[in-house]
């Protein structure tokens, strides 16, 4: 891995951040790297306010959007609230929803079958509202690219309304509609919500225009703050504040279906890490064994023992989606390597009978593992489908968009996309991919990078600075957790492999005859030969806190050791 340091603010600017901040130097550091420089954007970082978020009519076509579904309200229309069978699409069609049913009866929701209608709006799905009478679909977490489709709908008389958040294309549907902050035309102050934020300053646009206030939604906080760290947007600006506030909600007073998950798991208090990796995953999992539909069903039950149900039939399906993403990763692995892929500058894998709904999750493994712009790709009806996932600093969407005359379709994120094509497009997209990803990457961008914030002596560690950094959280893109480098370390003869195979490192370190303080690494457990026998090394590490036997200490979370 490749550590980079990142500049130090200039001596002024700190001391300028200490006099009205009244912290240390090591602080005022960390924020001014953050862009917070004064002291009102200080108080905004560690006291957000509700007060903070924007107003939703800023947003391009709110008005339109909130005039159409009131007067659907005031005629008696059918609404049909469409949206993605991931952990955005089913948080949003949750929420909005949700939101409505509150004040009007004539409300469904549907969420498309990943295996049979594929990402995104579907003929089938517009079938189904023409067939049930529906005069109204409000899409989330998907449309803004699905022109085809939204024509289509308006020849049988529905009416769309599109919550977006994806890169719109050169055209845009012809939608009553179209909430997307990323548009060219769109003046919103912040464009990197996430589809469930989209649909959250819908709701909200509607809930001023009938007189209510913001402090009226927080109850929907906590599905705003999960789809924010499941589909990894930044946590800057509006996001901040609606995933601190989520978060507080989860904690305190979780809807029943998140209260369902959370018994089941047993933990006291979710950061936003846990979010990610503990409900994130069991709400995807629907969608990706089964159907999106029963993730949503749970996210708007209001029946705890109904949920329970739900909640266990979901946590059965994550326990499948485990075993099967396991299987695959180990086969495409195999590929790879037989195959001499890890010479190239991408890994495109494929096998017809991979299973669809794990194939994101394996591309995620694979670039973990060879650190490169990556594809896995499944048979799919007559086409091939696949899941790309890309390398920090490097552009995957623009790659894709490249290759487009072997596409048929494609969408998606700077790092994470999706794509179909005919079988017989395969070697030529692979080989034209190939040739894109090595003639604009810079090949630094194929070395894993650990950024580090400063380099601190360990005496520095205590539980004052810990304090202070858990008012930093919560962290994501944008924000990431303080990583800190200290050099001239030593073991104190107490490191060891410790976990299955001895993979993982758990160390005790001196610098320079200084109290010792222990050290977790995961997956460094092949670094012991480096820091046995009196060497000294460097580590970069975030602080943590770590309970064993009903004791609190401090410890180092190792990223990596020189």
């Amino acid at each position: 891995m490749r550590w980079t340091l990142k500049p130090k603010p200039e001596p002024k600017q700190i001391e300028e951040l200490l006099k009205v901040l009244k912290v240390d130097g090591l602080v005022a550091q960390l924020l001014i790297q953050r862009g917070i420089t004064t002291y009102d954007e200080a108080k905004k970082f560690f006291r957000p306010e509700l007060s903070d978020l924007h107003d939703p009519f800023l947003m391009k076509d709110m008005d339109l959007a909130v005039a159409r579904i009131e007067k659907a309200m005031a005629n008696d229309e059918n609404i049909l609230v469409y949206g993605d069978y991931d952990v955005d699409g089913t948080t949003s069609v949750a929420l909005v929803s949700s939101y409505l049913l509150q004040h009007y009866p004539n409300v469904a929701t549907y969420i498309p079958d990943r295996y049979d209608e594929g990402y995104g709006i579907s003929f089938k799905g517009i079938d189904f509202a023409e067939d049930n009478e529906f005069s109204l679909i409000i899409a989330l977490d998907c449309g803004v690219k699905a022109i085809d489709k939204v024509t289509y709908a308006k020849e049988k008389s529905i009416d769309f309304i599109i919550c977006d958040h994806h890169r719109p294309g050169d055209q845009l549907p012809d939608a009553i509609a179209v909430l997307d902050p990323k548009r060219d035309d769109c003046s919103y102050p912040y464009d990197e919500l996430c589809g469930c934020g989209v649909g959250f300053k819908l709701v909200q646009a509607l809930a001023v225009n009938i007189g209510k206030t913001i402090d009226d939604l927080i109850s929907y906080l906590d599905l705003v703050a999960t789809a924010i760290g499941a589909d990894i947007v930044p946590i800057t600006g509006e996001n901040r504040v609606l995933a601190y506030f989520g978060l507080q909600v989860i904690n305190s007073n979780p809807r029943i279906g998140f209260k369902a998950i959370i018994d089941q798991i047993k933990k006291k208090e979710l950061t936003i890490t846990d979010v990610v990796f503990i409900i994130a995953p069991r709400i995807n999992a629907a969608g990706r064994m089964k159907h999106g539909q029963h993730a949503v069903n749970l996210l708007i039950e209001t029946n705890l023992e109904k949920a329970e149900v739900i909640a266990k039939e979901i946590e059965q399906f994550n326990f499948d989606r485990r075993n099967l993403d396991q299987e695959i990763t180990a086969e495409a692995l195999v590929q790879i390597t037989e195959n001499k892929e890890e010479k190239r500058f991408t890994s495109v894998v494929y096998k017809e009978t991979w299973h669809k709904g794990v194939i994101g999750i394996v591309a995620s493994r694979l670039t973990e593992t060879y650190y490169r712009p990556t594809l896995v790709f499944t048979k799919s009806g007559d086409k091939l489908a696949a899941s790309a996932r890309s390398v920090k600093g490097f552009d995957v969407y623009n790659a894709l968009h490249a290759c487009a005359a072997h596409i048929e379709q494609f969408g998606g994120h700077k790092y994470a996309a999706g794509l179909t094509l005919l079988e017989d497009q395969f070697e030529g997209f692979k080989n034209q991919f190939e040739k894109v990803v090595s003639d604009t990457i810079d090949p630094q961008l194929l070395i894993p990078e650990i950024k580090v914030d400063a380099i601190i002596p360990l005496n520095q560690i205590n539980p004052k600075l810990l304090r202070i950094l858990k008012q930093f959280a919560p962290f994501g893109p944008g924000n990431m957790a303080p990583v800190f480098m200290a050099e001239n370390l030593k073991d104190t003869g107490y490191a060891k492999g410790v976990g299955e195979d001895e993979k993982h490192l758990k160390i005790s370190v001196t610098q320079n005859g200084s109290q010792p303080i222990g050290g977790i690494g995961f997956n460094l457990g092949d670094k012991l030969p480096h820091i046995k026998n009196g060497k000294t090394f460097s580590a970069a590490f975030s602080i943590e806190e770590n309970e064993w036997n009903g004791n609190i200490y401090l410890q180092l979370k190792l990223r990596d050791i020189k």
